[in-house]
């Protein structure tokens, strides 16, 4: 468990998302009840997140301004979607949770795959029309999924491009402290202590708060597109499993081994084709900057030779004064 934590955490500190979803995926395999297991994610997230938040803002990785524009509305929807999750039967909650958990972990998957991170409009300011609205989602879908802060609002800040990535994944990271929190004492007041597993969310703190340093240097190293793609297929077959088993579908055993032969095709696609993305972006990077410098060496260079030469200058014999071209 205390892996898990680490490995989410390493995801979650390079991408602004996927600690909530991969940790509680993980807690729902197990066969942990889905309210206890956001219960229990929730909680490892209080201390996960504020160490998260301290490192970005110690990086100048946090805009304040986002952070309480997204945070707070986002700590309304996740009371609120604790509230609902823990009055829902376990039967009914945990296909549900599922059907969330497949959507954000497709959304990922595809996200990244095909999209990338986008940056364009850097500098423009980011509203509260869309920021509070966005928070208030996100953070409804994060208490009833376990996760989905990170994989909603995340993605819709980069691609508006008006924040640069640094900084929507440092202040998305950071306004997740409000909505653990929120979440936290919405499952407190639904559940009690009921269901919850301290120890598991101890190790889930754990792995946590090791991981936070070490994903400044990840995010240096490996490729979030690929990353991303990897991450999100994980999240898919794991739910696409619980469904495929659940009351809802009960398939066979030929339809299930079918369906996830089907996803590991697809997975192993999206993976490859993210990678050769980044083969390409990072082999044309180098030659896109040797031609600016061609281009504004040739225009200086240009500049130069359509210059006016100086005319001549001449000494008036009677004056010693000089003046222009051959005048006397």
């Amino acid at each position: 468990m205390a892996l898990a934590g680490l490995g989410a955490q390493l995801v979650d500190g390079s991408l602004g998302m996927a600690y909530g979803v991969t940790s509680t995926t993980l807690l729902l395999a197990f066969g942990t009840n889905p309210a206890a297991a956001s219960a229990t994610v929730h909680l490892a997230e209080i201390g996960t997140t504020l160490a998260s938040g301290v490192a970005h803002w110690r990086f100048g990785n946090v805009d304040w301004r986002v952070v309480a524009k997204i945070g707070l509305p986002g700590a309304v929807g996740a009371f609120a979607g604790a509230t609902v999750l823990s009055n829902l039967s376990t039967e009914l909650a945990e296909p549900v949770m599922a059907l969330i958990l497949l959507g954000l972990g497709a959304y990922v998957l595809t996200r990244f795959t095909f999209l990338g991170l986008p940056t364009g409009n850097l500098g423009k300011p980011l509203r509260k029309r869309f920021l509070s609205p966005l928070g208030l989602v996100a953070g409804f879908l994060d208490a009833t999924g376990g996760g989905g802060w990170g994989p909603v609002g995340t993605p819709a800040i980069l691609a508006s491009g008006r924040l640069e990535p640094r900084k929507v994944i440092g202040s998305v990271d950071t306004s997740e402290f409000l909505v653990a929190v929120a979440a936290s004492l919405g499952f407190l007041f639904g559940l009690g202590s009921e269901g919850v597993d301290l120890a598991w969310a101890g190790a889930l703190l754990v792995g946590g708060l090791i991981a936070a340093p070490v994903a400044a240097w990840l995010v240096r190293h490996v490729p979030p597109r690929l990353l991303g793609s990897a991450v999100g297929g994980i999240i898919v077959l794991t739910n696409v499993r619980t469904l495929l088993k659940s009351d809802w579908l009960d398939a066979s055993d030929a339809t299930q081994w079918t369906v996830y032969a089907l996803i590991y095709v697809l997975w192993a696609a999206a993976v490859a084709h993210s990678f050769r993305e980044h083969r390409k972006q990072t082999r044309l990077a180098p030659e896109a900057d040797a031609s600016s410098e061609s281009e504004a060496t040739d225009s200086g260079a240009g500049a130069g030779a359509g210059a006016p030469e100086p005319e001549p200058e001449t000494v008036d014999a009677a004056s010693g004064t000089k003046r222009p071209g051959g005048a006397t």
